[in-house]
């Protein structure tokens, strides 16, 4: 958990690509510095991608190895979201926990509530939570200048640190605008899904088929490691045809080389986002019979002790079921 110290439906939808000459109004002085709070897996690529790109960035994260690596990377890494506001009015957030996210929030209400001169603040929040505690949250700020945008990131950590995120921007038309050329940055392509919340309901949609489609790509795969094929063939060639999907592609590698121990999205934090999906089924009395099915695959692999690990160590499990290492 990250304890921060001392702290109607848009029609539209629309791609934003580098092309775009969409200029922000906030002021121009501070529209190469941006705060990054938290500085994870996530966050510390997104704050890669911006020093790279000429922004000046100021971060804050509770751990010290994070910090540490951080300003090796040329983070100016600061004690709390005061002085985070003190450089920035344009913020991210990347946490691990709603817990960690109404920290933050607390903050940055208790730093706009003593300010006399309210500047206009905008957070773009980019992790995984519940949709309700986002929503609690943009109520709360609105009433003090800070507009919370709805952004979570479509993409591993690894797709990450090779710039290839999708954005799903949800919330006030102008606040996004503003935030384009800090999105653009670090991502592939950066879509408005309009109103506020629209952002999590597409990453929901999406983790959806991420998890079904990770254990596919392991049960393919082992299925060609038992048929007698090289696992790494199995996804190069697999990968060019019609059974070809991202997690194939991004997480098809690790599992072919039984090289899961450095995570780009750690199994227990997954763990979060499945819970998350599976409460949304409930609420729409949606059918999910693969979800469900992939569900105890996860369960058994942090079982294992795998948590701390990537996602594709669900090969771990498959190979458990057939007696094969582990």
């Amino acid at each position: 958990m990250l304890a921060i110290p001392g702290f109607t439906n848009c029609p539209y939808t629309r791609v934003c690509e580098p092309g775009d000459q969409q200029r922000p109004s906030m002021n121009q002085a501070n529209q190469g510095i941006v705060g990054i709070i938290g500085l994870g897996i996530m966050g510390s690529a997104l704050a890669d991608h911006l020093i790279s790109k000429g922004f000046t960035v100021f971060g804050l994260d509770p751990d010290a190895n994070a910090i540490a690596r951080a300003k090796r990377a040329g983070v100016r890494c600061v004690s709390g979201p005061d002085e985070l506001l003190g450089h920035s009015q344009r913020l991210i957030s990347s946490l691990p926990s709603s817990a960690a996210f109404d920290a933050t929030c607390d903050a940055i209400h208790a730093h706009q509530s003593r300010q006399a001169d309210k500047r206009v603040c905008i957070l773009a929040e980019t992790s995984t939570l519940p949709l309700e505690v986002k929503q609690k949250q943009h109520r709360r700020l609105s009433k003090l200048g800070v507009h919370l945008l709805d952004c979570p990131l479509s993409g591993t950590g690894a797709q990450a640190r090779a710039g290839d995120l999708i954005v799903y921007a949800s919330g006030q038309r102008k606040a996004i605008a503003s935030m384009m050329p800090v999105f653009r940055a670090f991502s592939r392509a950066q879509i408005d899904v309009g109103r506020f919340g629209n952002g999590m309901r597409m990453k929901l949609v999406s983790n959806l088929l991420v998890a079904i489609h990770n254990v596919a790509a392991a049960e393919a795969i082992l299925l060609g490691k038992r048929l007698g094929l090289d696992p790494a063939d199995v996804v190069r060639v697999v990968g060019e045809g019609a059974g070809a999907s991202r997690m194939l592609q991004v997480r098809g590698p690790l599992m072919a080389r039984r090289n899961w121990q450095e995570a780009t999205m750690k199994l227990s934090l997954w763990q979060k986002d499945m819970a998350i999906i599976g409460q949304s089924l409930m609420l729409t009395q949606t059918p999910a019979p693969l979800f469900a099915a992939s569900v105890p695959i996860y369960n058994a692999a942090q079982a294992l002790g795998l948590g701390e690990q990537d996602t594709a160590s669900v090969m771990a499990v498959l190979e458990q079921m057939v007696g094969e290492k582990a």
